[in-house]
């Protein structure tokens, strides 16, 4: 009898279902909000490409920074949930900010709230799912949860569409209406979600902070990986201010997103299910293989078909690619420092966001909008060279 009808894997566990609804709802508010950021900084508050890359940039530095110390506690505490309660509370209350802001500072502090409430939530979203989630199905739920976020990428920038269409492209009032989805994520997150107890080995097991610092070589590897990679894709603002020159009017550039999360969506989950079987690797050079493919594709996109087969393949990246470094981290760290892994590898990829956005907006701004999408495309090269000399520290 084949294995797999011996030992049949187990079901994807309640909680993870639970914790992609929230992810879902979340994004819809968010992505109704990032799709439209880009235009309102622009055009209705005066923004260089410099600055949004600053800004853009600037909100993942703070977001994973706060993964860190949000990781930290969770593995002092033994508790996830609260401070995932508080993360998205933080998300939530930040979308009554965007629709009253009047300058750049302000959309910076709106951008820097969301971002913490982000920061704080992350880790110990993705701590409960690698502790509900047996080994063999872990890639699987990862990319469930992935997934379920990512419809929520696809709906919300449709939602912006809709309501720009009905509001006669009055940007502030969709902001106003991105804080419902937001409101209906909490709460799910306060009454569905339900976090196992800690168990008695980690209970008798005092927590050290040195200890967040001791990650083993196998995390290292997957941390600088994620790093090359992040340099590599940078803020999909790049992209959507792409649309516009390749002939989207304002009112469409959402649907650009609705393209992307699309191709996302729907590859993560059957990539994080076949990752369980035959490893990462292989998975992740197909990622990179896309993103580069894209990059060139948005380099040289002068036309809105040639614009929309690019986010197919950044999509594409996404899918292959996102499930995947979670599920890493998770196989390759021991279940007491586990959020300090998840809040390290986030911290890294923020610093590294942060200098890698900036950058994109610098090279925009001096040298066109073909320069950053050009050199992701040479980032992407040398991460799929990494991968090949360290293949065998993948396979986990």
């Amino acid at each position: 009898m084949p294995k797999s009808l011996q030992n049949p894997a187990p079901p994807i566990p309640p909680t993870v279902w639970m914790l992609g609804i929230v992810s879902l709802l979340m994004d819809v508010s968010s992505e109704m909000i990032n799709t439209l950021l880009p235009l309102w900084l622009a055009g209705g508050l005066g923004a260089s490409a410099l600055a949004i890359g600053f800004i853009e940039g600037l909100s993942v530095a703070i977001a994973t920074a706060t993964r860190f110390l949000s990781g930290v506690f969770a593995d002092w505490s033994r508790r996830a949930k609260p401070l995932a309660v508080l993360g998205y509370g933080l998300g939530a209350l930040s979308r009554l900010i965007f629709p009253l802001a009047i300058s750049i500072d302000q959309i910076v502090l709106a951008k820097a709230l969301d971002r913490v409430g982000k920061g704080i939530r992350s880790t110990p979203r993705d701590a409960i799912i690698a502790a509900v989630a047996p080994p063999q199905i872990r890639g699987a739920s990862f990319g469930l949860r992935k997934s379920l976020d990512t419809v929520g990428g696809f709906l919300g920038p449709l939602v912006a569409v809709g309501a720009m269409i009905l509001l006669a492209g009055d940007i502030a009032a969709v902001f106003w209406i991105a804080a419902i989805p937001a409101a209906l994520a909490m709460l799910v997150l306060v009454l569905a979600v339900h976090e196992p107890e800690p168990s008695r080995v980690a209970k008798r097991s005092g927590f050290r902070l040195a200890d967040a610092f001791r990650l083993n070589r196998a995390v290292w590897a997957v941390i600088g990986l994620a790093a090359i990679i992040m340099l590599a894709r940078f803020s999909e603002a790049f992209v959507l201010l792409k649309a516009l020159e390749a002939g989207f009017a304002p009112t469409w550039v959402p649907l650009a997103m609705v393209v992307m999360h699309a191709a996302y969506g729907l590859t993560a989950w059957p990539v994080g299910r076949l990752s369980d079987r035959i490893g990462t690797a292989g998975l992740l050079s197909w990622s990179l293989v896309f993103l580069t493919i894209a990059h060139l594709t948005l380099a040289f996109a002068g036309t809105v078909w040639a614009y929309i087969l690019g986010t197919v393949f950044w999509g594409l990246h996404m899918g292959f690619s996102q499930g995947l470094l979670g599920a890493m981290i998770a196989a390759a760290t021991p279940d007491a420092i586990r959020g300090s892994a998840f809040g390290t590898f986030n911290l890294v990829a923020g610093v590294v966001m942060l200098v890698g956005n900036t950058a994109a907006g610098w090279f925009w701004h001096s040298a066109g909008s073909q320069a950053p999408f050009l050199i992701g495309a040479g980032l992407s090269g040398i991460a799929m060279l990494w991968i090949a000399l360290r293949q065998r520290r993948f396979h986990l």
